[in-house]
């Protein structure tokens, strides 16, 4: 594997994980309220 190819692969990498903890951190931040179970009675 070449250095271009390698380069690339770690860019996608971090792209595609960046995305994911980015993601999340905003779902923890930003619940979906009309998901949320409703507390029992």
């Amino acid at each position: 594997m070449g250095t271009s190819a390698i380069i690339m692969m770690i860019i996608a990498m971090v792209t595609v994980w960046g995305g994911l903890g980015a993601a999340m951190l905003h779902l923890r931040k930003h619940p979906d309220e009309e998901r949320a179970p409703r507390p029992l009675r």
